[in-house]
């Protein structure tokens, strides 16, 4: 069954009849907010690797729900899929916290959960993160070596109350406490979404003396950023600020072409949305006894300018992101 929407109300795809009978497992997804292409992107992965482990005779079933990212419609979510007895829940978490009652609730009626991207912290579900503060961290201090240790810059933060935002945010006020030339002048939502950060920018801009760089939080906000200064022209055309890249295609390619035009430098570092498919196959080796670290990290993918011609090819409208297979999950992810 399915429900069409986009990040406004929520979506629930079945894969074959609800109740199959079956002795091979039932997996699912709950996915707390859908509203930008990096979450698209992690769905699609996520479905791929549940239609191939279908097809293979791995498992009867397999469910997907995506929400308007808030805690009530989640708790909703995963309630419901409780009573339809899952046996494994992935669930990329509307809050790191208020979602761990439901959670705990699944964990007692003997169903795996793992939570990933933004992670729930109930202590019986398994955690597959980035280190959201160690690359932040790392990009900002790029950004700010690039300026030279001085300048006004803006932040464009994410997907509002999730745990990746609270630890980006926190990672550049990290380094922001180190350089103390550094001015914020602004700080926005962007939703990790072009149009939101287009629109949030180009709404402070008239009010805000010169912009160095602007700090983001990644999905396809980068590219809406860049549009914001290139539409309002004046003092920055030619002369863009630092954006920092958030693994967009679509800001890649632009970055190549004002790179050509100007020597334009910037760094994209990006999480991966093809984390979801690595959550279903890590979710399948649990159900079938493999062992685990309750916390596990994911690899980043970086541009910068020595690789970024790698990248300028890619297709527009989308987050660069390898795929990852079962054989990865094994190498990379269970104990050995």
């Amino acid at each position: 069954m399915t429900a069409t929407l986009f990040g406004v109300a929520a979506s629930v795809v079945a894969a074959g009849p609800v109740a199959a009978a079956s002795d091979k497992p039932v997996i699912a997804l709950s996915n707390a907010y859908y509203g930008n292409t990096w979450r698209h992107q992690m769905v699609e992965a996520f479905e791929d690797a549940a239609k191939q482990a279908k097809s293979d005779g791995l498992i009867s079933n397999y469910f997907v729900m995506n929400g308007d990212g808030s805690v009530a419609q989640q708790n909703s979510q995963i309630a419901e899929l409780i009573l339809k007895g899952v046996d494994m829940i992935a669930v990329d978490a509307a809050s790191e916290t208020a979602v761990n009652g439901i959670i705990e609730k699944a964990c007692a009626a003997g169903i795996i959960v793992v939570s990933f991207d933004s992670v729930a912290s109930a202590p019986c579900n398994y955690q597959l993160n980035f280190d959201f503060e160690g690359y932040k961290a790392v990009q900002a201090e790029a950004v700010f070596k690039m300026l030279g240790g001085k300048g006004n810059v803006i932040q464009v933060r994410g997907v509002k109350g999730s745990a990746p935002d609270n630890s980006m945010f926190n990672a550049q006020q990290s380094v922001l406490a180190k350089y103390p030339d550094i001015k914020v002048v602004a700080t926005v939502f962007g939703q990790a979404t072009a149009s939101v950060a287009q629109a949030a920018i180009a709404n402070v801009l008239p009010s805000l003396p010169h912009v160095d760089a602007v700090l983001g939080q990644g999905g396809s906000d980068d590219v809406g950023i860049a549009q914001a200064f290139v539409q309002y022209g004046g003092e920055y055309e030619g002369k863009m600020p630092i954006i920092e890249g958030g693994g967009g295609t679509d800001f890649v390619k632009w970055w190549a072409e004002e790179n050509a035009k100007n020597g334009y430098q910037t760094i994209s570092v990006n999480t991966t949305p093809g984390i979801g498919g690595a959550a279903f196959w890590l979710g399948l080796e649990l159900v079938n006894g493999g062992k685990a670290p309750k916390k596990m990290i994911m690899p980043v993918a970086t541009v910068d300018p020595e690789n970024l011609q790698e990248y300028a090819d890619l297709p527009g409208g989308q987050i660069i992101s390898p795929s990852y297979s079962p054989e990865w999950v094994k190498e990379n992810l269970l104990s050995k």
